[in-house]
């Protein structure tokens, strides 16, 4: 099943990367129209978009999911449910494809649905508490996403039908297209887990480690970032558009700082997923959603390379994540390290790696646009955090002592996964410099000052002294101070955010399920319904025994006192 799978994704991949050139090359753009069913002026039409950019996202998606269901080969050996997961997968990418080609908000819909639901299925496929708690942040969070664009269709109706694609650019200034706008960088927000929404992706990481790989790092997480590179015309220099910089800058900066303090391998890497999330949607609202979807693309190759490695791993652990109990792995198993490393500079956007091609890209770009030192400091910031916890992680997990007990199992023989790895592996060397030459085949020339030009290589020093500082750090020291110790607290659980979007909301509804309970089904309803009539019941009882008992004074005093009733009424 696993092979089969994998077989008809590649050559599906293969395929989309030929229409992918063609298409490119001949600037074509298809558009394919089914009407469903019309009534009155409004008509329900299932309509197919076909461009050089829907083409290229399927082939990244379906090629990242055919490696992913291959290395589920091995790393589900043992489960008993195997055709189950595959299944689930392939809705996953039924569901992604669907929002990748559709120009009409209805099939987005149904995509971004299945997403969702899928999405829950997979994180709570390892059934226990810990999986139903993230499956429900997750879903519920995505529900909100759901809402708006639900709401989006609605204000659609204005315009007699639901192809966006028509009215981007003749519609701007429209106050219908103001509102619809405003509620799609909403839904964004909610898939690619910006702030407010972000502490679902890192509760996500309950699913299996091959789901981790495909949905909450590459594709599904993806998906917002996709929808508002489609509808960009309509945002770019909107004021939605500053306040989205505003929360993806502050999203990036979030995760590099809580990455930094985060022992879990897999949260690591999704904090890190986050992070790029947030470069992707910055520079998407400053107005080049070319260059976000070309770092859209990059990452997810190396990205879906990072979480394969941290599933080798952790299945060679014993099923530990906790990186505390890894070093010295490079000595153990050579080849899934190699992976791994790659993978991570090319996160950290070293030279000629895919990373670096879009990176720097996108910092240059920043350095030559006329924004404020806030957002300039976000983004130099970011990045040299990221070079700070890839350096922490690289040193813990390949570099230290190794800290697990004397008996191992390290080994670096199970071909499946390898094999799979490697395929990525190449692409995440080579996609960076073949995506560049094919988006951007202009020559493009960015002028700046040398120290400005610099700057990435820069803090990337910084960061990277800094993160092999601390790896070799014994204790935080710090810590000892009350205030320093608040602070790491802060910033340790994602500034609160997943307490706030757990706690913070439901803290309410608990409360009033408290009241109703103790005033409702303990008190009145107890009153009239069960306690009430075992009352009364129970005092009429009583009652009846008293008068059965003295049955024969009651009827003698009852006498005497008739008596003196009658007597008292002659006297009168």
């Amino acid at each position: 099943m696993c092979f089969i799978t994998f077989f008809f994704l590649f050559i599906y991949s293969l395929i989309n990367l030929i229409f992918f050139i063609y298409f490119f090359m001949n600037d074509l753009v298809i558009m394919m129209e089914w009407e469903i069913i019309s009534f009155n002026s409004v008509s329900i039409i299932m309509s197919i978009l076909l461009d050089w950019m829907s083409l290229l996202f399927m082939m990244f998606v379906s090629l990242i999911s055919s490696v992913v269901v291959y290395y589920s080969k091995s790393y589900m050996f043992s489960e008993k449910n195997l055709i189950r997961f595959v299944l689930l997968v392939i809705m996953f990418v039924f569901s992604m494809m669907m929002l990748i080609i559709s120009p009409n908000l209805i099939s987005i819909l149904l995509g971004w649905d299945g997403l969702g639901l899928v999405s829950y299925c997979l994180v709570i496929y390892y059934q226990n508490f810990k999986s139903f708690n993230a499956g429900m942040l997750t879903a519920l969070s995505n529900r909100i996403g759901d809402v708006f664009i639900l709401m989006s269709i609605a204000w659609f109706m204005n315009y007699g039908s639901w192809n966006y694609i028509f009215y981007l650019n003749f519609m701007k200034n429209d106050f219908s297209m103001i509102m619809i706008s405003s509620m799609i960088i909403l839904a964004a927000m909610t898939k690619s887990a910006q702030i407010p929404f972000s502490s679902w992706l890192p509760a996500a990481m309950a699913a299996p480690t091959p789901v981790s790989a495909l949905v909450h790092s590459s594709t599904l997480v993806t998906a917002g970032v996709y929808l508002l590179i489609r509808f960009n015309d309509l945002m770019v220099n909107t004021f939605f558009f500053k306040i989205l910089l505003v929360f993806s800058g502050l999203t990036m900066f979030m995760a590099g700082i809580t990455a930094n303090y985060e022992f879990d391998l897999k949260k690591i890497i999704a904090l890190s997923t986050l992070s790029q999330l947030g470069l992707m949607m910055s520079i998407l609202s400053m107005g080049f959603p070319k260059l976000a979807f070309f770092h859209l693309l990059t990452h997810a190759m190396f990205k879906a390379l990072l979480f394969m490695c941290a599933g080798v791993i952790i299945h060679m652990m014993m099923d530990i994540q906790d990186i505390r109990f890894m070093g010295g792995l490079s000595n153990y198993i050579p080849l899934t390290s190699l992976c791994l490393n790659i993978s991570n500079l090319s996160l950290c956007g070293i030279p000629f790696l895919s990373g670096f091609y879009s990176k720097d890209m996108i910092l240059e770009m920043v350095s030559m646009s006329n924004l404020n030192i806030m957002i300039y400091f976000l983004y130099y910031f970011s990045t040299g955090l990221t070079m700070y916890y890839t350096i922490r992680l690289l040193f813990y997990t390949m570099i230290n002592d190794f800290n697990l007990i004397s008996i191992f199992n390290l080994y670096d023989e199970d071909y499946i996964m390898l094999k799979s790895m490697f395929i990525l592996l190449f692409m995440s060397l080579i996609s960076g410099s073949l995506l560049s030459w094919m988006i951007f085949f202009k020559p493009y020339m960015i002028y700046l000052p040398i120290n400005m030009k610099l700057m990435v290589i820069y803090v990337s020093l910084i960061g990277g002294l800094m993160g092999f500082m601390v790896s070799n750090m014994k204790i935080f020291s710090l810590n000892k101070f009350i205030f320093f110790f608040k602070l790491s607290n802060f910033l340790s659980l994602m500034w609160f955010m997943p307490n706030l979007s757990t706690y913070g909301l439901n803290i309410y509804f608990l409360n009033f399920s408290k009241s109703l309970l103790k005033n409702v089904d303990m008190g009145w309803s107890e009153y009239y319904s069960g306690q009430g009539f075992y009352n009364i019941i129970k005092n009429y009882s009583v009652f009846y025994q008293f008068y059965h008992m003295n049955n024969f004074k009651i009827y003698l005093f009852s006498f005497i006192i008739s008596l003196m009733m009658i007597f008292l009424l002659l006297l009168i």
